[in-house]
């Protein structure tokens, strides 16, 4: 195989440095399937690693991206042939792995899954990592006795990439579902997905008591800090509140009481190290179930390869609404 482009994180001089390079299959860390990108997307996660906003990165240099989608282009596992279509979402891509953002990608046969009927490169990528960690927490929630018949699921940082296709599959489920966003402007965007009342986040009265007037039946928290301590007080009896990200803040200050007096259930979604067995049951839901219905308006941007670099500051400023598919094929 001849060199082939791809977009590497260095750490120079204890600076982050990305930039475009040429490499070669043997450049890439070891794996047993080797995929022809075609797309990719870009996370929260993808913009603090490739700027060095956050220490994403475990080792130096790394592929960036930490989604991809393409078909096989050779396999020492049997369970791949030349040609199958496949995703691989996290399992340490662009952490300690090299990711997606290339040409093609080297990567171990478990975390390779096979593209579910129904789906193809562009759509696995407009959900992605965001899609998948939406699913799975829709998933655990119901696997803890969510229904829609409970009551209202709250989505904060609505109008984010995960919190856009968690009300879109909630709603399809058939859940009330409250979005919560520092954004105005986004509330019509919003209300499409399924969303049957927005919050806006700076009108919110977040209280001081422990327990507060029970307004929801579950959660879904993308924002940590003030927010996810809010829900603690806020959620009723045998709610379930699956914590997903830290946009606001890693800390969390609340009191036993949620959960010994209303029994709600703090559930943490670590989308990047689930077992395989629970990826591919959720990857099968997200193409049926729990499927978006308005994933053509949850993708708000489809870039070219040239023009990842120059996409990442709106991430890291929060002016993004919905999801960049990146394609990585001309």
């Amino acid at each position: 195989m001849e060199s082939f482009r791809a977009f590497r994180i260095h750490e120079e001089s204890k600076k982050i440095v990305a930039r475009f390079e040429q490499l070669k299959l043997d450049d890439l860390s070891p794996g047993d399937v080797v995929v022809r990108v075609t797309h990719s997307d870009i996370n929260y996660k993808d913009a603090l690693a490739a700027t060095g906003a956050g220490k994403i990165l475990r080792r130096y240099p790394l592929v960036g991206g930490i989604d991809f989608a393409g078909v096989v282009e050779s396999s020492a596992d049997s369970r791949y042939s030349a040609g199958d279509p496949v995703l691989v979402t996290g399992c340490g891509l662009s952490e300690t792995h090299d990711g997606g953002y290339a040409q093609y990608a080297r990567v171990k046969g478990d975390w390779v899954i096979p593209m579910p009927p129904g789906l193809d490169a562009a759509a696995a990528m407009a959900l992605g990592t965001a899609g998948f960690t939406a699913a799975y927490a829709i998933h655990r929630m119901e696997q803890n006795g969510q229904t829609p018949e409970r009551g209202p699921i709250v989505v904060t940082g609505a109008s984010g990439g995960v919190g856009s296709i968690a009300i879109d599959m909630l709603a399809g489920r058939g859940y009330q579902v409250v979005a919560v966003s520092g954004k105005a402007s986004s509330s019509d965007y919003l209300k499409t997905l399924g969303a049957a009342t927005i919050l806006l986040r700076q009108e919110i009265d977040f209280g001081s008591r422990p327990l507060e007037a029970a307004r929801f039946a579950g959660a879904i928290d993308n924002v940590g800090g003030e927010m996810l301590t809010w829900l603690t007080r806020t959620v009723d009896f045998w709610g379930n509140i699956a914590s997903i990200g830290l946009a606001g803040s890693a800390e969390l200050k609340t009191t036993v009481m949620p959960f010994i007096l209303r029994g709600v259930s703090l559930l943490g979604i670590n989308s990047g190290a689930t077992p395989r067995p629970a990826r591919l049951e959720v990857w099968k839901r997200i193409a049926t179930d729990l499927r978006p219905r308005h994933l053509d308006r949850i993708v708000t941007r489809t870039i070219s390869f040239d023009d990842l670099p120059g996409a990442f500051a709106a991430y890291l400023d929060g002016r993004v609404t919905g999801r960049t598919v990146v394609k990585i094929a001309k």
